[in-house]
C-alpha cells in the first residue's frame, strides 16, 4: 500500500528543522520516515558562483534532484535507502551514513520540494512554514554561525543575494498550493498538533500506529 507522502517547505529560517524534530519525537521510525533535501546537495566544486565568485547553494541546481527523487521512489516502493549526511562544508563535523527506512508515512523536507515537479507530484499533503523576514534572518544567523561555522558577513551577504531572491522566485509562489500553512513567527504548536493528529489518524486507519512506542504524554491524548 502506498505510504502517505507529506511535503514540508518554507523559507530559510522559517523553522522547518525544529518543527520536523518535534514531529519526529512523536512517532517511531516504523511509523514515520523523514528524508531531507539537505542531504542531496551537489559537491562544493559543482556549485554555481555569483558575480563576486561566491558559491550559491540556494539554487534548484544546487541539489541532485535526480538522486533525491530516485531515493524517494525507492522508499515508496518499500526499499531502504542509505545516504551520506551532508555537513555543509563544516570540517568540525564528521558526516554520518544515514539510513532511511520505508514507513506508512514519509515526510519530504526542503526548500525546493514543491518546486521540483517530480517530487511535487508525489505529495499527498503540502505543508508550508511561514515567518516574518526579520525573524528568518536572525534564525539564519544563529544557525549558520553555530552549526555551520560561517562568519557573519558571509551569512548576511548570502541572505541578501542568494537566500531572499530564491525565496521570492522558487518558494513563496507555491504557498497558495499548500494544504496547511503554519505561522511560525512565535510558535508552531497548533500547526504541529494539526499535522500530528492527521498522521495519527492515517496510521490508525491502516493499523500502523504503535501506541506503546508513543511518548507517555501523547498516549494519554
Amino acid at each position: 500500500m502506498k505510504p502517505l507522502i507529506i511535503g514540508i517547505t518554507g523559507g530559510s529560517g522559517s523553522g522547518k528543522t525544529t518543527f520536523i524534530n518535534h514531529l519526529r519525537e512523536r512517532f517511531s521510525r516504523k511509523e514515520l520516515c523523514i528524508i531531507s533535501q539537505d542531504d542531496y546537495y551537489r559537491p562544493r566544486e559543482e556549485q554555481h558562483k555569483d558575480d563576486l565568485g561566491v558559491r550559491n547553494f540556494d539554487l534548484p541546481e544546487s541539489i541532485d534532484k535526480k538522486a533525491f527523487a530516485g531515493d524517494l521512489a525507492r522508499l515508496i516502493a518499500g526499499e531502504a535507502v542509505q545516504r551520506q549526511e551532508y555537513t555543509f562544508n563544516n570540517s568540525a563535523v564528521k558526516p554520518r551514513m544515514l539510513t532511511f527506512l520505508p514507513a506508512p508515512a514519509i515526510i519530504v523536507e526542503g526548500i525546493f520540494v514543491f518546486h521540483f515537479k517530480k517530487i511535487r507530484n508525489l505529495l499527498d499533503v503540502k505543508v508550508f512554514l511561514h515567518a516574518k523576514e526579520n525573524l528568518k534572518v536572525i534564525r539564519r544567523i544563529k544557525r549558520d554561525q553555530v552549526e555551520r561555522n560561517y562568519p557573519l558577513d558571509d551569512v548576511l551577504y548570502r541572505y541578501e543575494h542568494h537566500v531572499l531572491p530564491t525565496f521570492e522566485r522558487y518558494i513563496k509562489p507555491y504557498m497558495d498550493e499548500a494544504d496547511l500553512i503554519v505561522n511560525n513567527n512565535q510558535k508552531f504548536d497548533w500547526g504541529l498538533e494539526v499535522l500530528s493528529g492527521y498522521l495519527r489518524h492515517h496510521l490508525k486507519k491502516y493499523g500502523s500506529l504503535n501506541v506503546e512506542e508513543l511518548p507517555a504524554q501523547k498516549r494519554s491524548e
